[in-house]
């Protein structure tokens, strides 16, 4: 597949109603032992997938994050050029599973159908630490709050499914840093804190192999959903330059001449929306634009892994999902 997209393959999206969580910030691809996805500030990929979707006429396009003077520049922008577009912002932050529970009630409550959630949002390499609900930080944003979020709009999504033509789609963000990635279930609720120097990165590695798991058991379990993983390739956006100096440098020097605009990376996104269903292999990864990765490591070698993590998950989100 080309590392391109050619937009005018995106089809008439009326009567449809997409959810995007990090309408606001995105992703930047690295290599460090294996490539890596990098969530960004304002601009990323996720504002492109909003702005650029507005154009194809959807009923109605809800995205989610932390910062609501952000989401009105979003808004703007993608009205500015679709000025009927219906735009709604949900705040959430995906670290905190009571926002997320209140992000759920409100897309609930505003969407009569649910059509395309991308899951999108996340943090890459930051420092050791809990969130609120005593998960490692990285994987209680990159994975446990999306699968609450997830879990709670699969009525939703079940429902539109069975509206004749419906197409509904869960898309979830990962990266190739998950080629690195080790499911262990034990440490998910410690800071993870190695002596490892870059412990950080292995954290990130971790909760993004969550999400290709989480997507082939998802894809198993709800048949009538096409539910499958990407990833943008590498991205550069503002976040960056609030790394460290040596993750900055590492940042740049590693993807020399290889970063692509938000624009760029938010192609694969795009074709897997626009591609038809049955081009798409259901809990597959994609790399862009449109490559099916056949990769595996020791992790997703195992057949039971992605039912094992299915499964505590469920019991962490089980007092919210009552």
């Amino acid at each position: 597949m080309s590392s391109n997209f050619d937009k005018s393959t995106i089809p008439d999206l009326a009567g449809r109603v997409i959810l995007v969580t990090g309408g606001m910030n995105n992703l930047l691809s690295i290599p460090f032992i294996q490539l890596l996805t990098h969530y960004t500030g304002t601009g990323g990929i996720g504002v492109e997938i909003v702005v650029e979707l507005a154009k194809h006429n959807p009923a109605h396009i809800v995205f989610t994050g932390r910062n609501a003077t952000s989401a009105r520049t979003t808004i703007s922008r993608a009205q500015a050029l679709s000025p009927s577009a219906t735009i709604t912002f949900v705040p959430c932050d995906l670290a905190s599973l009571t926002s997320v529970n209140a992000a759920a009630d409100k897309i609930i409550a505003t969407c009569p159908r649910l059509d395309v959630f991308f899951a999108n949002a996340g943090i890459m390499a930051t420092p050791p630490g809990l969130s609120e609900d005593g998960y490692e930080v990285q994987f209680a944003t990159n994975h446990v709050g999306h699968a609450l979020l997830t879990r709670r709009l699969l009525p939703l999504l079940e429902k539109t499914a069975g509206v004749p033509g419906a197409d509904v789609r869960v898309i979830i963000t990962s990266s190739t840093a998950w080629y690195g990635g080790v499911m262990e279930f034990a440490p998910l609720k410690t800071t993870k804190n190695t002596a490892v120097a870059m412990g950080r990165w292995q954290r990130y590695f971790d909760s993004k192999l969550a999400n290709v798991l989480y997507a082939r058991e998802l894809a198993k379990r709800y048949p009538k959903l096409l539910c499958f993983s990407v990833t943008p390739g590498v991205v550069g956006t503002s976040l960056v330059s609030d790394l460290g100096l040596f993750d900055r440098v590492f940042v740049y020097v590693s993807q020399l001449g290889r970063i692509k605009t938000p624009e760029q990376g938010s192609y694969n996104h795009l074709w897997a929306l626009s591609v038809p269903r049955k081009s798409i292999k259901a809990g597959a990864f994609y790399e862009p634009v449109g490559k099916l990765s056949t990769y595996e490591n020791a992790s997703s070698k195992d057949p039971e892994m992605p039912g094992k993590l299915w499964e505590w998950t469920e019991k962490e989100l089980e007092k919210w999902l009552k």
